[in-house]
């Protein structure tokens, strides 16, 4: 699973290198090559294999875009506990300004947390703020995990669940949101993917067996906002679509059917 972390920071490092990049993220290089994804050019595949890596990598880069600007605006609101769920070969406790007082937790099993900080050892990365990892699986009581690192579920946290969702089944989905939710003081904010309908029939399907794709299982509810006010919630939905037009990166081509609500979302907890 850790793998796909590995590739997403490939995206993040391609995007990195653009004159005009949306994000700058100066370890995903590393991260890349260390999984042996850098320097390097696609594998040999057919049109309908290239648009849909193609159409996987412009959603990372938007997502990653919009967390970002989920992250600003909860620090902007006071808010001086972080939460990064998967974290992955995530880099914003290095790459983003944050004010002083802030606490970063990056949650997510021992092997890939072993090996970013085996990167962020060679590349001497040093944190813009306290960042404190979390070896936990998050099918296990993470949350406990998470306040014995000193997580305060009486202060206001942001909470960052990106590209994790899809990965989940249904029932482990609510059960995170609710563990999330019984974290989280009034004020908490939280930015999450969700795998917007259909995304599995489009990119799933015919997946090559052992690609992030084909371990997909999990899309967005019919009316995410609804969904996250039964959990306490006031969430705001954006599509893919309208987050790159407000970025400068409009999709040319038109929608193929009539676009549901979006599956970038931000919640603030009331």
């Amino acid at each position: 699973m850790w793998a796909t972390a590995v590739g997403v920071a490939r995206v993040r490092a391609l995007e990195t290198e653009r004159e005009n990049a949306l994000f700058r993220d100066p370890l995903a290089q590393a991260f890349a090559a260390a999984g042996g994804l850098w320097p390097s050019s696609p594998p040999p595949e057919d049109e309908a294999a290239r648009r849909r890596r193609l159409a996987v990598s412009f959603s990372i880069v938007i997502r990653t875009k919009f967390l970002d600007d989920v992250l600003r605006q909860a620090s902007a609101s006071g808010v001086r506990q972080v939460v990064l769920l998967g974290a992955g070969m995530d880099s914003r406790a290095f790459r983003m300004n944050w004010p002083e007082g802030t606490r970063l937790f990056e949650v997510d099993t021992a092997a890939p947390l072993d090996f970013k900080a085996s990167v962020l050892r060679q590349e001497r990365a040093v944190a813009r703020c306290e960042r404190i990892t979390v070896a936990v699986d998050l099918r296990e009581d993470w949350p406990a995990a998470l306040a014995a690192a000193g997580h305060d579920p009486a202060a206001p946290t942001v909470w960052i669940a990106e590209g994790l969702l899809i990965y989940l089944p249904e029932d482990a989905v609510e059960l995170l949101l609710a563990r999330i939710s019984a974290q989280s003081a009034a004020g908490s904010r939280m930015g999450l993917t969700l795998g917007s309908r259909g995304v599995i029939e489009r990119l799933g399907v015919d997946a090559v067996p052992g690609s992030a794709a084909s371990m997909w299982v999990s899309e967005m509810p019919d009316d995410p906002v609804a969904w996250l006010a039964g959990h306490g919630w006031e969430a705001v939905s954006n599509t893919l679509r309208e987050c790159a037009a407000a970025y400068g990166r409009p999709i040319s081509t038109p929608p193929q059917r009539e676009e549901r609500p979006g599956g970038l979302i931000s919640a603030v907890r009331r």
